[in-house]
């Protein structure tokens, strides 16, 4: 399967998938949207506006993955919530590995939306998932 576009809202997983990941990231224009969820692991994709972040978060369980897509970040990581002793810079192109247990945030610097992959492992939200606002991800 080839994807078309994530405004489809469609989670592939956990059939084979091929996609193009940068262009479905670019296209996606909601918070978060799950596009393959398999039992080891998930993708989703992210759109983050000006002056918006992913907020603050940990998952003891999970490790993550996030590579800027379109934009400019700052990632920020720490082994408390009140401590970030990692904090760097991320454009198009740069990942960041985030291990389990991590306190971390993605920070948007740019002008424009920040848009990232994420891959989760294992996966962090239901099959399907689909949050249009960070409000509406914060109510999960």
């Amino acid at each position: 399967m080839t994807a078309d576009c994530c405004a489809k809202h469609a989670d592939y997983g956990p059939n084979p998938y091929v996609a193009n990941i940068e262009r479905i990231t670019t296209e996606n224009s909601n918070f978060r949207t799950a596009i393959w969820t398999g039992c080891h692991m998930q993708m989703t994709v992210m759109c983050i506006p000006p002056c918006g972040e992913i907020g603050l978060e940990v998952h003891p369980v999970t490790d993550q993955f996030i590579r800027v897509e379109q934009g400019r970040a700052v990632v920020k990581m720490g082994k408390c919530r009140e401590c970030p002793d990692f904090c760097r810079s991320m454009r198009k192109g740069d990942a960041v590995f985030i291990p389990a247990g991590m306190w971390h945030n993605v920070i948007n610097e740019g002008k424009q939306s920040l848009q990232v992959s994420v891959i989760y492992a294992p996966p962090n939200h239901p099959q399907g998932t689909v949050h249009h606002t960070k409000k509406e991800a914060e109510e999960y």
